[in-house]
């Protein structure tokens, strides 16, 4: 089966011997990956990238961003983005793995971070100018210190990191205000439950499955991603198979039958029935607009 390439931190630098962490300069990085960082793809870790200039587009799992300076994206792994620029882009780029982080705090999650938490939050964050020069240097000093070989090398890159993440995170509260949940109970199980769809969303599609998962009834589930999300849990578990229906329609040489089949409709027509309820389009209607 073809499929979207997955890239790993290797790939992208081996003059510096870290395996769990990546950091750079934008012009060097878009340097040194000029063959494919306009080719949609996927990461295997996390990624959080600062425009200090330029402008254009940076397109993630089909939504269109603005790049502008001063825009931050975060990226999980697995999702799919690429990048057109109309003017040359400055800033900084980290990639890092999820034990990178939690190794370094392990009693902090990067779930904690509303733009980690859900697929549902806005991966996008545009700083203004002041915020900007504020933030600048903690990714400016976290290059430095990732291109040299300083000692306690990863204990400074994660405590920097870090620090980002978490004026980040405050900025991102301002900008989109995430709504009040009563329980923090809720949000740890919508965390669980996005976990277990990701695993399981090709062959199990029923609500019922994933409440007894969870350990819960299916009306309790319910009640937790309508309070967290206001969407029921078969629209969670839906709009997952639609994301990696598009994925695959756009960046794979499958059939749309043999789609239809990965993803665990046998039935073509009831396939193509629930991309057009969630889309609007048929499947072949995506393919050739996005084309």
């Amino acid at each position: 089966m073809n499929t979207i390439p997955i890239l790993n931190i290797q790939q992208f630098e081996q003059d510096v011997p870290m395996s769990d962490f990546y950091s750079n300069d934008l012009t060097s990085h878009l340097d040194r990956n000029k063959d494919f960082f306009h080719k949609p793809h996927r990461h295997d870790f996390f990624l959080c990238v600062l425009f200090t200039k330029g402008s254009g587009v940076h397109e993630i799992d089909f939504n269109t961003y603005k790049i502008k300076p001063g825009s931050v994206y975060f990226l999980k792994p697995g999702q799919t983005h690429y990048w057109t620029f109309d003017t040359t882009p400055e800033g900084y780029i980290f990639f890092h793995t999820q034990n990178f982080y939690e190794l370094h705090f392990s009693k902090s999650k990067l779930e904690q971070f509303p733009y980690y938490y859900s697929y549902k939050n806005t991966p996008a964050l545009y700083l203004n100018s002041n915020e900007t020069t504020s933030l600048e240097p903690i990714f400016k000093t976290i290059n430095k210190e990732y291109h040299n070989n300083f000692v306690y090398k990863k204990q400074k890159i994660a405590s920097l990191i870090n620090a980002a993440y978490i004026d980040l995170a405050r900025h991102y509260n301002i900008s989109e205000p995430l709504k009040d949940i009563t329980s923090v109970t809720y949000i740890e199980a919508l965390r669980s439950l996005e976990k277990i769809i990701d695993i399981h969303y090709r062959t199990e599609k029923s609500a019922k499955f994933y409440a007894n998962a969870l350990n819960i009834t299916s009306k309790h589930l319910n009640r937790i991603v309508k309070a967290t999300l206001g969407k029921t849990t078969t629209d969670l578990i839906t709009e997952r198979v639609i994301l990696e229906s598009k994925r695959l329609i756009v960046h794979s040489k499958n059939s749309l039958s043999s789609i239809a089949q990965i993803l665990g409709y046998q039935d073509y027509a009831y396939f193509s029935k629930v991309f057009k309820l969630k889309t609007h389009v048929t499947p072949l209607e995506f393919k050739k607009s996005y084309q």
